[in-house]
């Protein structure tokens, strides 16, 4: 067997296709979010960050670093192991505390990241709920796809958003089934937002349990970051809400938010709970400011919401394909993967502005994007640069404009 050449076919399998993903070698620079500093050909030089999760700046607060560099000083780097060997580092007690609260549950818990809260929860509920069938938006992250995958239950499929066919789905089961709807408030990739209360009313109808990951909401929307589900009035109707800590809020982790038996329950059975280290307490405590500053303060998402719009509007009358988007989120329709790791490459190389070319699996084929996420910090001149690079790379590779 020539292991060697079955590796190496899969990666020229990905270049042939150009979705072969080349990361790129960057320090962000301290307390100056977006900027950075790109590494390569003749040393660092700087750029202007448009892609990142980190949409609020969080990760540059004074608050945030303040309470990583005093956590650091005064119980060290790690955790000591898993919550089960190396106890519950103060920090993580105070932090699913105030998670909890944030989303009006009884109990929340920590996971390493978004990822693993999603796949350890979603799998764990399945193999708890004997019979239990698994109803999925198709635009569902993998990680909810993983997790419910590894639950080992029947799993039905609804088209995105798509009442009637989740309804549909619903219909088809007998009553006594232990049904639960998973599905995303902000789904990233399209900017789109998903109908929690009709969904709500569906699982009410039918009885079923509702799961809901809220990674590109908590932080970003509601009076005090709670998400999409808060800003809806809506977070007591959600059996489960699930969020990270990498993204609005700045730092790194996942969790969920429930009842108290439910978490309890994931606590005790979730093998992706059990069996990893836990988080670091400076990671811990730099996403405790930061959950604590955004619950008090709206600037920083007012900001944003402001930059997303204004960028919105200011590639629209360029001519530029900027694709309809309710959320923060602003894509720019490529439709070609060579052709969106191209419009990549000439902003890093000669604009020195950073977005990173989104394909397929990650979007269907065809509707590969630059996917640009401005935040507070992203002021108007920047986006100016920021168009005026994309329309002369356009006319460059004499791209199709906006219809």
């Amino acid at each position: 067997m020539d292991y060697k050449h079955i590796f190496q076919a899969a990666i020229d399998r990905l270049h042939d296709e150009g979705r072969y993903r080349v990361f790129i070698d960057i320090l962000r620079t301290r307390g100056k979010y977006p900027d950075a500093q790109c590494f390569g050909g003749n040393g660092p030089k700087p750029i202007t960050v448009w892609c990142s999760n980190d949409y609020l700046g969080m990760g540059q607060h004074p608050a945030v670093l303040t309470a990583m560099e005093e956590a650091l000083h005064d119980v060290g780097a790690g955790s000591g192991g898993t919550r089960n060997i190396g106890g519950n580092t103060h920090y993580h007690v105070e932090l699913e505390a105030e998670l909890a609260s944030l989303h009006g549950k009884e109990a929340a818990l920590l996971f390493t990241s978004g990822y693993v809260s999603n796949e350890a929860a979603l799998s764990t509920l399945g193999k708890l709920l004997p019979g239990c069938v698994i109803f999925s938006d198709e635009l569902n992250h993998a990680s909810m796809i993983a997790g419910i995958k590894n639950s080992g239950c029947e799993k039905r499929v609804f088209r995105h958003n798509d009442l009637a066919h989740l309804e549909e789905l619903l219909e088809g089961e007998e009553p006594g089934t232990p049904k639960l709807i998973a599905f995303e408030s902000v789904y990233s990739m399209d900017g789109d937002v998903a109908p929690i209360a009709a969904i709500c009313d569906l699982a009410d109808r039918y009885g079923a349990l509702t799961y809901l990951d809220e990674v590109h909401a908590v932080g970003m929307y509601g009076e005090h970051g709670g998400g999409i589900s808060e800003r809806d009035a809506v977070a007591d109707r959600v059996t489960i809400i699930e969020g990270t800590l990498g993204k609005a809020f700045g730092v790194m982790g996942g969790y969920i938010a429930a009842d108290r038996n439910i978490v309890d329950c994931i606590r005790s059975y979730a093998p992706g709970f059990i069996f990893t280290t836990s988080l670091s307490p400076v990671l811990v405590a730099g996403a405790l400011a930061s959950v604590r500053h955004l619950k008090a303060s709206a600037m920083e998402r007012d900001a944003q919401q402001d930059a997303a719009a204004m960028l919105k509007r200011k590639f629209a009358d360029a001519g530029l394909p900027v694709m309809e988007s309710v959320t923060h989120i602003v894509p720019l329709l490529v439709g070609c993967p060579v052709k969106a790791k191209r419009i990549s490459d000439v902003l890093l190389a000669e604009y020195g502005l950073y977005v990173q070319p989104i394909n397929y699996p990650t979007v269907p084929r065809g509707t590969e994007r630059l996917r640009f996420t401005p935040g507070p910090w992203h002021s108007e001149d920047k986006q100016d640069e920021l168009v005026g690079a994309l329309v002369e790379i356009w006319d460059r590779l004499e791209l199709k404009a906006a219809a």
